[in-house]
């Protein structure tokens, strides 16, 4: 799907949810928290189809337990720290900081036992209580996070070079138009439903952010200008378009055990207005090569796979 494909699945998907979220929201006055008009009840989401079957490779890399946060982006703004209130949670390399640089991460430790040295971030989440300023509210550690790695229906894939960078999500949704954004949230045992709006999930479900990455690369670059040309989404039906390869599709779930009935929201950009359509998540590659060898044969030979190393 082209760059004008995705902006009219973007709209197309925002006019549905804007309905949906209308009626969800006047139902919600009477069967759940009037949280406003950012809430949505993710069983008023119209659920997706799900992708062919691949394989599947996951691995564990800790939930941020150690509270490794900062306010850097190491692929947008490398050397620079951000506004106090855009922090990021951080799993992986250990040596994601202010003032690091992507290429000064290898070496740098991880939180994964098999030896994954990548780094994978994402804006905190916050509950907000009544009262709190604009930036308040007590940051969440995630009760879970799950990384996985699937292959590709329509090819085998390839191993993903160290240092590629990736994103998902647009930052400044709000205010560039949205044409990036993408349906994150969700519920569990609701995953199939994919909102842009904070789900108000079933009393004892996990709030679920659900960050799946593009993965079809154009075989030259770790990056590019914007962060998004040298690894972009697959077709519709899952094959790579002309001039890219399949690698390995990367999905981070960060699950949380958000109170009933609690507001919560993500640090965003002033701007922005802690709105959830500016969810976003980076990584950089840094994969052990035996280590990707392993989840390249996992996949392309359609098997489930677990870690077994560390």
């Amino acid at each position: 799907m082209g760059a004008w494909g995705r902006r009219r699945a973007v709209a197309a998907a925002l006019a549905v949810e804007v309905v949906l979220a209308g009626v969800a929201i006047g139902a919600a006055r009477v069967t759940s928290p009037d949280l406003g008009f950012d809430y949505v009840p993710i069983r008023r989401v119209p659920a997706t189809v799900a992708g062919p079957a691949t394989g599947s490779y996951t691995w564990d890399c800790g939930r941020n337990e150690i509270g490794h946060r900062n306010t850097a982006n190491i692929v947008v703004t490398p050397r620079r720290a951000g506004p106090p209130h855009h922090v990021h949670d951080y799993v992986g390399n250990l040596a994601n900081d202010v003032g690091a640089t992507v290429e000064s991460l290898p070496g740098g430790g991880t939180t994964c036992p098999n030896g994954d040295e990548s780094t994978y971030y994402w804006p905190v989440l916050r509950v907000v209580s009544d009262g709190a300023d604009e930036h308040g509210g007590t940051i969440q550690v995630p009760a879970a996070v799950t990384l996985t790695f699937y292959g590709n229906p329509r090819s085998p894939v390839v191993q993903m070079p160290r240092l590629l960078r990736g994103t998902v999500g647009d930052a400044y949704a709000v205010t560039n138009g949205g044409a990036l954004a993408a349906p994150v949230w969700s519920c569990a045992g609701d995953e199939l439903r994919r909102a842009m709006r904070y789900p108000i999930c079933p009393a004892g479900h996990r709030v679920l952010r659900i960050f799946d990455f593009p993965s079809c690369w154009d075989g030259r670059r770790l990056d590019s200008r914007g962060h998004r040309r040298h690894l972009i989404f697959p077709e519709p039906g899952g094959g790579c378009p002309e001039s890219t390869f399949a690698v390995p599709r990367l999905e981070v779930v960060v699950a949380y055990a958000v109170p009933a009935g609690a507001r919560y929201r993500i640090d965003t950009f002033d701007a922005q207005r802690h709105s959830p359509r500016t969810d976003h998540a980076f990584f950089v590659n840094l994969m052990p090569d035996a280590l990707m060898d392993e989840v390249v044969e996992c996949l392309n030979a359609g098997r489930t796979c677990v870690s077994s190393r560390g």
